[in-house]
């Protein structure tokens, strides 16, 4: 759906990643009164400072007199317009923290968002503040004061720790629970101080970031949001890191012993949960499972596919990311181009917003190559959102033909034909509100093509999803595979004989993708499977005549689809309802 390195492999960022880290944190030693030390009060433009605001001033709720504010504290009357003072029943200025770094403060809460469950990893969030004000007020609530507003680079910056923290969890977690004086104190620690400690790991680790930045930043951070033991608590941990590290002595676990033994060694070396690095050494051998690893752990890619139902072609969009400055290359697939940087530019540029082009992997743009749209065709979409697939399709149609999105999440649907309407696709669009399991039992329509994009695992878009590896287990696979069988099930009784039927997953498990179309034959002779050789390039057509992209072989998401042709008459022995 709509996603060989030497045994120790730590990632690198982007050297772009890397230069807005280390800018961003020149000179916070030299702010610093040392890890030790108390906050020092940050210097205001008149601008920023409202008339008679002094060290004697007090947060106030309805008139009864506060404890004297944290240091760095101070109200603010001009936030800029991105930033609301507003807030239902309590003071109407907020309280702003000059002293902690705004950006590791909003990383900081939102890694606890995403470990309750609240939110997940936007790699695209157009502005990583959540709309201004939203996220501020999540950071308040959270640390009881607010930050400064985050600027276009702020927002690079909470993008790469969150993501990159998320990623790198089990392996943080693993040294930090070293580090700690027992077990005990890592395994009852508060979930803030931990996401604090994560984000002070993964700098110093995998980002490069000098040490003392990382080191006085976090637990000025620790200090002021928990309290002083508590940055006592995190200088101590990250100095004994610094230490660890230089030396070249970082406790990691041996790969050796039994397969077992081997699997939780890498699963923490590589963080991913211990079930898939054994899964993936099975089915794919040891050197291809430590290709896929640092693969989920690098960078992710991202590929924008033109709108050509505007008019506009690649040289077009080619255009607009040369005046932008974002370095691209040429894709395979004649509508696409891949990009390694620059997706905050392509955002805030409005290229989305304007309809000229759309973020959607190459993986997925092969999946509508399989299908093969053609003018004057009906095709049903029965998983359709978030619709990348459904406005490539439509897109092909060329004006002529009808799509139907069927999806069984009637918000994701509307978005989709939000998007639908941006592109100027919506009069070839009708979207279906239902499951599709019910559906099929109340319609007698048949349709020429039918695309089952089915929900999977998701196992081939790790690289995009930084969170999905934590919320699979092993016990979802076998739910997942049986409620593949019942929607192709559902879904081949809405093709017409002599139509085709297109499975497609975004994962890289067999036994989600080649062997739930084996299951289906066996249970559906009518249907034969059809080589995609005449529509996609051949290096991604596999042996049984298969689509199938690899991330380490084609460097996309990793993606699998089949043509299944319905045969023209009724075949003996189908069970009625069946054909």
């Amino acid at each position: 759906m709509e996603g060989v390195a030497p045994a120790v492999s730590l990632f690198r960022p982007c050297a772009s990643a890397r230069s807005v880290l280390l800018a961003a944190d020149s000179g916070a030693a030299r702010r610093s009164t040392g890890a030790g030390g108390r906050s020092r009060v940050s210097r205001r433009s008149p601008e920023m400072s409202p008339p008679g605001a002094g060290r004697s001033a007090v947060r106030r709720h309805g008139g009864t007199e506060a404890p004297p504010r944290r240091p760095g504290i101070t109200r603010l009357p001009k936030l800029g317009p991105a930033v609301s003072t507003k807030r239902s029943g309590r003071a109407k200025d907020p309280l702003i923290n000059l002293e902690v770094s705004h950006h590791r403060a909003v990383a900081a809460v939102r890694l606890l968002r995403i470990e309750k469950g609240k939110a997940f990893v936007d790699l695209l969030n157009e502005k990583a503040n959540d709309s201004g004000d939203n996220e501020m007020g999540y950071v308040e609530r959270t640390l009881g004061f607010r930050t400064r507003y985050l600027e276009d680079r702020d927002i690079r910056l909470v993008t790469v720790i969150v993501a990159g923290t998320v990623r790198w969890k089990r392996y943080l977690d693993y040294l930090i629970m070293s580090l700690c004086s027992e077990e005990k104190v890592f395994r009852e620690m508060e979930p803030l101080l931990l996401q604090i400690l994560r984000i002070g790991f993964f700098e110093i680790l995998k980002l490069d970031v000098p040490a003392y930045a990382a080191v006085d930043e976090n637990v000025r951070l620790a200090k002021v949001a928990l309290r002083p033991g508590a940055g006592n608590m995190v200088n101590a941990i990250l100095r004994k890191l610094v230490l660890l590290k230089e030396t070249n002595s970082l406790p990691l676990p041996k790969i050796e012993g039994d397969e077992r033994a081997q699997a939780r060694a890498l699963s923490i070396i590589y963080s991913h949960p211990v079930w898939m690095v054994r899964r993936w050494i099975r089915f794919h051998g040891k050197d291809e499972a430590l290709r896929l690893m640092n693969w989920n752990n690098s960078d992710p890619r991202f590929s924008l596919r033109v709108n050509t139902s505007k008019g506009y072609t690649r040289a077009d969009l080619v255009k607009r990311l040369e005046s932008l400055q974002v370095h691209y290359e040429e894709s395979i697939v004649d509508e696409f181009v891949r990009i390694r940087e620059g997706m905050q530019a392509v955002l805030q540029a409005g290229l989305l917003k304007d309809g000229i082009c759309a973020v959607q992997d190459e993986s997925a743009g092969l999946v509508v190559s399989v299908v093969d749209p053609q003018p004057g065709e009906t095709i049903i979409d029965c998983c359709a959102a978030p619709g990348g697939k459904t406005l490539f399709m439509a897109s092909r149609l060329s004006g002529q033909g009808k799509i139907w999105a069927l999806d069984v999440n009637k918000g994701r649907l509307r978005i989709l034909m939000e998007a639908a309407k941006l592109h100027g696709l919506d009069v070839m669009i009708t979207d279906i509100h239902a499951d599709l399991r019910l559906y099929t039992k109340e319609t007698t329509a048949k349709y020429d093509k039918v695309l089952l994009d089915a929900p999977c695992s998701g196992l081939g878009v790790l690289s995009k999803r930084a969170d999905l590896r934590w919320n699979r287990q092993f016990e979802d696979l076998e739910e997942l595979m049986c409620l593949q069988d019942e929607l192709l099930d559902s879904a081949s009784t809405l093709v017409k004989p002599g139509g085709i039927l297109i499975y497609s997953t975004c994962s890289i498990d067999p036994e989600e993708n080649e062997k739930r179309i084996s299951a289906f034959v066996q249970r559906h002779p009518e249907f034969a499977t059809q080589s995609v050789c005449e529509y996609v390039p051949k290096k991604f057509v596999t042996d049984e005549g298969f689509y199938s992209s690899n991330p380490t072989k084609h460097s996309m998401d990793g993606a699998f689809a089949a043509r299944l042709v319905r045969s023209m008459h009724k075949i003996l022995g189908v069970p009625q309802g069946q054909n």
